[in-house]
């Protein structure tokens, strides 16, 4: 009777290593994917609805300005009504 793990014409052992083989392969695609591609979008379980400005996006930087003192409030509200109309930020009718 002749099995799987024979040295006399099977495969051998050394087939018992394919699925450390395989795992290995999955780890390293998943490290490679979190240290470049999901870094930059915050990873695949953000939230889609999240809407927060970040980087040099125009209301990143209304904001910014608004913060540090540059805009009173009115020149704050202004700007970010134009963005709103230009972008399309706000979507149902939020006053």
């Amino acid at each position: 009777m002749q099995t799987l793990a024979d040295w006399n014409g099977g495969p051998g052992p050394w087939i018992l290593f394919f699925p450390l083989i395989w795992a290995a392969v999955v780890i390293g695609v998943v490290t490679v994917l979190r240290r470049t591609v999901w870094r930059g979008r915050g990873g695949p379980w953000r939230a889609m609805g999240d809407t927060r400005p970040s980087g040099d996006s125009p209301l990143a930087v209304l904001g910014r300005r608004f913060a540090s003192g540059e805009i009173d409030e009115d020149e704050y509200w202004r700007r970010l009504s134009v963005l709103d109309e230009q972008f399309g930020r706000t979507k149902g009718g939020a006053a």
